[in-house]
């Protein structure tokens, strides 16, 4: 077909040019003989303003073209006279390739409210903000990438399916291939997952660490960027049954080395955005108010404060402010603790080290104080904890130790103690949620509007 992308068309175009744009209508409107028509092609978040003489053949097109309407455009680019465009398109010849019907097109020429937007999900994209939301995801996924192949990581793909439950939490999609109806119950009042596919039970994946582990033992530094799952009933703002996981994982690597990584990774993503997405950043500081490309380029370059969990409660205490949640030595950060070190304490990101062992996973480096592991969260301004992670235990008999604490039989993660019998060495990582991340630099205060496809409890359209 031939055609030009809008985008490349105000980057590259040059005034006398011949080309050919496709796209949707954006908006219609007639003056003096002369009509204009808004289009846009989702490249970019500007609309082409296409001008159609009236005594261009071009000009009986024009019925057709109703909001919503795809269709084709040939012409010439000319400087536009107008401010806030470089280019428009005199059009010579355009062509309707699909209809609108004006009448029950549901996205007209007015704003519409997020909750109307997430009920017509399959249309949603061609608006203004979810344009930009995707735009902005898709060069935060190629910076994912460019970070992690710059420093020689080796992306690697774990499996959706899983026999473990990495997080330990139980909020697990169970993968059957069988109708519940028809499995047979065993002595116990459970079911007989002996006679599905697996021949066991099987899930959808919280995380891809486990298995980032022992490719990491093999591979030196890994990474993967995939789908996860949770079946928690969280119907809020902030959580999402399907999301995107980014888990780097490093062989030879301690605590600090993790905590040094996660701050240089959400460094380069905030510069990539700046860089990269500055007209979708100032559209959804104008509109959205919750973003700005000042932050990000603030964030971007200012150190991390780095303190213990230890220390970040006497500073929560000291602070005589009362928290809807209470603060205590053991009990894990909430939002509201965390959000107040972030905007009142350090004015800045911080990262939080030295949790207490009983609130985190069996597969952190216990300590020597035998109260802490080696865990730390990566906290920012306005959200909280962003990113979790910490240097894993390579040691096997305190490891087994931690899972006969944990209440988790050692035959059932033999694979990952073998890890600890052969050549185990020290080795770290950390998880991003990206949507958590796209929700940040883009100030979108529902999660559910910065993934195409959202899935969330009685949530699962298309």
């Amino acid at each position: 077909m031939g055609r030009l992308r809008i985008q490349s068309l105000f980057s590259q175009g040059q005034a006398g040019q011949s080309v050919t744009v496709c796209g949707w209508v954006r908006s219609k409107r007639e003056s003096k003989g002369i009509a204009f028509i808004a289009l846009s092609d989702g490249s970019t978040q500007d609309t082409l303003q296409l001008v159609i003489p009236s005594e261009s053949s071009a000009f009986h097109e024009l019925p057709g073209c109703n909001t919503g309407a795809a269709i084709k455009a040939s012409g010439i680019i000319r400087e536009s006279p107008g401010k806030g465009q470089q280019f428009e398109i005199e059009v010579s010849t355009l062509a309707v390739m699909g209809n609108a019907d004006s009448e029950h097109y549901p996205l007209q020429k007015k704003g519409h409210s997020l909750e109307f937007l997430r009920d017509i999900g399959h249309l949603r994209p061609r608006t203004n903000t979810f344009g930009a939301v995707l735009r902005v995801r898709n060069v935060l996924s190629q910076a994912v990438h460019e970070f992690f192949q710059s420093r020689g990581f080796i992306w690697i793909h774990t499996p959706i399916i899983t026999s473990s439950d990495c997080e330990g939490a139980g909020d697990l999609f169970t993968v059957t291939s069988l109708d519940p109806g028809e499995i047979k119950k065993g002595d116990r009042d459970t079911f007989d997952y002996s006679q599905d596919f697996f021949g066991k039970r099987a899930y959808l994946t919280v995380s891809g660490q486990l298995e980032a582990e022992f490719l990491a033992l093999s591979m030196g530094d890994v990474y993967t960027f995939g789908p996860t799952f949770r079946a928690e009933n969280s119907n809020t703002s902030r959580h999402l049954s399907e999301f995107w996981m980014i888990e780097p994982e490093m062989a030879f690597a301690d605590l600090n080395d993790d905590t040094s990584l996660a701050e240089q990774f959400i460094h380069f993503l905030c510069k990539r955005t700046v860089e990269s997405c500055p007209d979708e950043i100032q559209f959804f500081e104008k509109f959205y108010k919750n973003t700005s490309i000042r932050e990000l380029e603030a964030l971007s370059e200012k150190k991390f404060a780095r303190i213990s969990y230890t220390e970040a409660i006497d500073e929560l205490k000291k602070s005589g402010r009362k928290f809807e949640f209470p603060v205590e030595w053991g009990l894990d950060l909430q939002s509201e603790h965390e959000r107040y070190l972030t905007d009142d304490v350090f004015q800045g990101p911080v990262t939080v080290t030295d949790y207490p062992k009983d609130i985190k996973a069996f597969y952190m480096r216990l300590n020597d104080d035998d109260r802490t592991v080696a865990a730390m969260d990566v906290l920012v301004p306005k959200i909280g904890e962003i990113i979790g992670g910490s240097q894993r235990e390579e040691r096997l008999d305190v490891l087994e130790a931690r899972l006969q604490q944990a209440g988790i039989p050692l035959e059932s993660i033999d694979w990952y103690l073998d890890l600890r019998r052969f050549g185990s060495a020290p080795h770290a990582g950390f998880g991003l949620g990206f949507e958590r991340f796209v929700q940040y630099v883009t100030g979108m205060s529902n999660i559910r509007d910065v993934i195409p496809c959202p899935r969330a409890p009685h949530t699962i359209k298309f």
